[in-house]
C-alpha cells in the first residue's frame, strides 16, 4: 500500500499510542473433549487471576456443598447453562470478560462433545489464539485432532496445547513428552504455524497461574504468563485496506449540503488521506478525500478495526454493501467456492436458494455443487454428499446473482467469511470461509 501523507510528528504518535493499546486485548479460546478438564481450567484461570467476583465465588462454593464436595467446583464459574451443569459437560459457548496488569482478555469457553462442533466455530472464529485440552492419561484422542483441525481450518494464528491432569500421572515427562510430539506432528500436517506446549493440573493450580513444584522438569511459562506474552499481530500496516460501507451520509441541511461520506468499520489494513482506492464492486478508482472520527474530527489516517466515514475525491457511486478497498483488490466474482460448516438442522442441499451475507452485503445465491464433506478428525474426503447436515464441514459452490469483493479466507479472515441465511425466516444456516479447507 502506497502511504502518500506523512504520518510523523503527533499524528503519527497518537497512531502510535492507539495500536500499542490494541495490543493489550487477546481474544481467545478454549476446546476440549468431555471430562478433559476445560471447564476447571477456565474456572481456575479466572480465580487465581483474581478475576472473580465474591458473590460468585460464594455461589460456586454454596453449589458444591450441596454436591457433598468439599472443595469448589471451579468449573461451574464457566458451566452456566442448567442442562450443563447436570451433565458436566459444556453446551454452549459461554464468553468471559477478564484483565490482568498486562493485558485484557475475551474468553470464548467452547463445547468438546462432537455434536457442538457448529459452536467450537462460532467461538474460535475470531479468536487470535486456541487453547486445546488433552487428558495426560488419555494422551490425543479423536475429539482432539477434531479441535486441533477447526483451529487450522478458522486459521487461529497460536496454539497452545494445555497437557492437563499431569497431577494423575504422577508429573511424569515422558508422558508429557509423548503427548506433545503426537500433537506437534499433527498440527505440522494442517499448517498450524505454532504449537506451545504446557503441562499443567487445573485442579491443583500446577502451571495455570502459578508455576508448579511437581514438575522441575519444566522450565517454560504458566499458561496466564504465555496468555499475557504471546506475540500477537496486530500490525494492520502489512494487510491491504478493506472498508465495507454500513451507512452512506448525506445530511440534508444547507450547512453541509455537498457532505458526503461513507460510515463503516475498517476491517484490515491503515487507511490515509490522499491513498488510491477502488470501489468495489463496480471497479471505480478514485483517492480518499478525507477521514472523520467519531467524535467528528478529521484524521490523516486509520487503522482497522477503527470506525469512521470516509469522504472520497470524486463523485463515484457508492451504496451499502460496497467495499472500498486499497491495492491488490480483490476480483469481484459470481462463483463462489468455499469451506462451510453447517449450523442448522435442516440440511444444506444443491439447488438450495439462501441469502449470502459478506460483511455488509446481502445477495441472493443458489447451492451449485456439494464436491466433498470433509472428516475433521481424518480429513478424509467424502465425495458427492448428497447434503450437509448439521455439524457437518464440507467444500460448496455457490451462485450469487450479484458480484462479491471476497478474499480468501486463509489471507483475510474479515473479508473472506460469509454466511448463509434462509430467505424465509432469516435463520443462519451456515457459516462459510472462501476457498480450500487445507
Amino acid at each position: 500500500m502506497t502511504a502518500t501523507t506523512d504520518t510523523t510528528g503527533s499524528a503519527g504518535a497518537a497512531a502510535t499510542e492507539a495500536l500499542t493499546r490494541a495490543t493489550s486485548l487477546l481474544r481467545f479460546a478454549t476446546a476440549g473433549s468431555v471430562d478433559d478438564g476445560k471447564s476447571t481450567l477456565v474456572g481456575r484461570l479466572l480465580h487465581d487471576s483474581k478475576s472473580v467476583l465474591a458473590d460468585q465465588l460464594e455461589a460456586v462454593e454454596h453449589a458444591s456443598k450441596r454436591r457433598g464436595q468439599e472443595a469448589p467446583d471451579l468449573a461451574l464459574l464457566t458451566d452456566g447453562l442448567r442442562a450443563e451443569r447436570e451433565q458436566g459437560i459444556t453446551i454452549d459457548v459461554a464468553y468471559r470478560y477478564f484483565a490482568t496488569q498486562r493485558r485484557r482478555f475475551i474468553l470464548a469457553d467452547t463445547p468438546g462433545h462432537v455434536q457442538y462442533t457448529r459452536n467450537m466455530v462460532t467461538g474460535a472464529s475470531t479468536a487470535e489464539l486456541a487453547v486445546v485440552l488433552v487428558d495426560a492419561r488419555n494422551g490425543v484422542v479423536e475429539q482432539t485432532r477434531r479441535h486441533l483441525a477447526v483451529a487450522a481450518l478458522l486459521r487461529v494464528p497460536q496454539v497452545v496445547l494445555a497437557v492437563n491432569k499431569m497431577d494423575l500421572v504422577d508429573w511424569a515427562e515422558p508422558v508429557f513428552a509423548a503427548i506433545a510430539a503426537e500433537f506437534g506432528a499433527h498440527a505440522e500436517r494442517l499448517g498450524v504455524p505454532e504449537v506451545t506446549a504446557i503441562p499443567l493440573s487445573a485442579l491443583a493450580g500446577d502451571n495455570v497461574v502459578e508455576p508448579s513444584a511437581h514438575m522441575d522438569w519444566y522450565a517454560g511459562p504458566t499458561l496466564l504468563e504465555h496468555l499475557e506474552t504471546v506475540a500477537v499481530d496486530t500490525d494492520p500496516s502489512e494487510d491491504p485496506v478493506r472498508f465495507p460501507v454500513q451507512y452512506v451520509i448525506r445530511p440534508q441541511s444547507e450547512e453541509h449540503r455537498d457532505y458526503r461520506g461513507y460510515a463503516g468499520q475498517l476491517v484490515s489494513g491503515v487507511l490515509r488521506v490522499g491513498d488510491p482506492v477502488t470501489v468495489l464492486p463496480s471497479g471505480l478508482t478514485t483517492t480518499v478525500a478525507a477521514i472523520d472520527t467519531l467524535d467528528g474530527e478529521e484524521a490523516e489516517l486509520a487503522w482497522a478495526p477503527q470506525s469512521v466515514t470516509v469522504r472520497l475525491a470524486d463523485d463515484v457511486d457508492v451504496s451499502r454493501g460496497d467495499l472500498i478497498a486499497g491495492a491488490p483488490a480483490p476480483e469481484p466474482v459470481k462463483d463462489v467456492e468455499a469451506t462451510v460448516c453447517h449450523l442448522h438442522e435442516r440440511p444444506l442441499r444443491i439447488g438450495d436458494k439462501v441469502l449470502l451475507r459478506h460483511t455488509t452485503r446481502t445477495v441472493r445465491a443458489v447451492v451449485k455443487d456439494l464436491p466433498y464433506r470433509l472428516d475433521v478428525a481424518t480429513l478424509e474426503r467424502a465425495d458427492r454428499p448428497e447434503e450437509l447436515r448439521l455439524n457437518d464441514l464440507g467444500h460448496v459452490v455457490l451462485r450469487t446473482s450479484e458480484p462479491l469483493a471476497l478474499d480468501p479466507y486463509a489471507a483475510n479472515r474479515r473479508t473472506g467469511s460469509f454466511i448463509l441465511i434462509d430467505q424465509a425466516d432469516g435463520t443462519t444456516l451456515t457459516a462459510g470461509m472462501a476457498g480450500e479447507a487445507f
